[in-house]
């Protein structure tokens, strides 16, 4: 890999971790259509933690609220408190993609070469998730007169939201795609489920980062040098904050229909490729 096409896969990576369009599924589908090598699972996943160093730094005075509010609950035995219900969504909305990723490394152990990272799969999953966002953006909005705000997401919140998360397992779903249609299904403003949803995808992504850092440095680099994987990093951090900026700022005054409509134009585009022979 040369380390300009680790500059470039950062980019990608930052502008479509924290967008509802699937970071894994860019990943994968950019260098194909360049006639580049895939970089690969593990390469994906480590560039994926300089997502996780945006995401900490933009929320950082979120994050502080919320585990010292928790400790001060828990001193009180004041288990109302908002931070305390945030710290447990998130912890409990973790649970069940930490699980799902256990069973895929136990019974999937060649996960990265698999029908699930086909572009078939991406495509049709891109397409899937495109008609729920629609729906959630439909149906969600009109369920409840008034939305909740951040300062009222639930505990079963973060639990069905979590839930919705290990669908990101499969490429081509975005976990934050997941996330904010749960989010909005569950009557959250867009703002809410798209703030929460980035609170709740730091203990995955870090957890699955470091998993394949540490795999790659036991196994060796092989064709990805430890340069070329500092340039994807520090991409990554740079275009990861500037995406949460603009997300949380254009969902103030718009909806979520131009990701739906990219998702279905991507997911059309990718079988059309695909059965013509033009992507493999």
């Amino acid at each position: 890999m040369e380390y300009w096409q680790a500059f470039v896969l950062g980019i990608v990576q930052g502008l479509t971790e924290f967008l509802p369009i699937s970071s894994t599924a860019h990943l994968k589908v950019f260098p194909a259509i360049f006639g580049w090598q895939d970089a690969g699972i593990s390469f994906d996943a480590v560039i994926q933690l300089g997502s996780i160093v945006a995401v900490v730094g933009y929320f950082w005075s979120d994050l502080q609220n919320i585990i010292w509010g928790s400790v001060k609950a828990i001193r009180e035995q004041d288990y109302k408190a908002q931070e305390f219900k945030l710290a447990a969504a998130i912890a409990l909305g973790t649970i069940p993609i930490i699980f799902g990723g256990l069973l895929i490394k136990i019974f999937l152990p060649d996960y990265d070469k698999s029908i699930l990272r086909s572009l078939t799969t991406i495509a049709i999953a891109s397409i899937v998730m495109s008609s729920l966002l629609a729906l959630a953006e439909v149906f969600g909005q009109r369920s409840r007169k008034e939305k909740r705000h951040f300062q009222r997401v639930r505990v079963i919140d973060g639990v069905l939201m979590g839930i919705a998360q290990t669908m990101a397992l499969i490429p081509g779903v975005s976990r934050s795609g997941s996330t904010l249609t749960a989010g909005l299904f569950l009557g959250l403003d867009r703002v809410a489920a798209t703030r929460f949803s980035f609170l709740l995808g730091i203990p995955a992504i870090t957890l699955g980062g470091l998993v394949e850092l540490v795999s790659i440095i036991k196994k060796g680099f092989g064709d990805i040098g430890a340069g070329q994987l500092a340039i994807g990093l520090l991409s990554s951090v740079i275009f990861s904050y500037l995406a949460i900026a603009w997300l949380l700022k254009f969902f103030q005054t718009h909806t979520t229909w131009v990701f739906v409509a990219y998702r279905l134009i991507f997911g059309a585009f990718l079988l059309i490729a695909v059965n013509l022979g033009w992507l493999t």
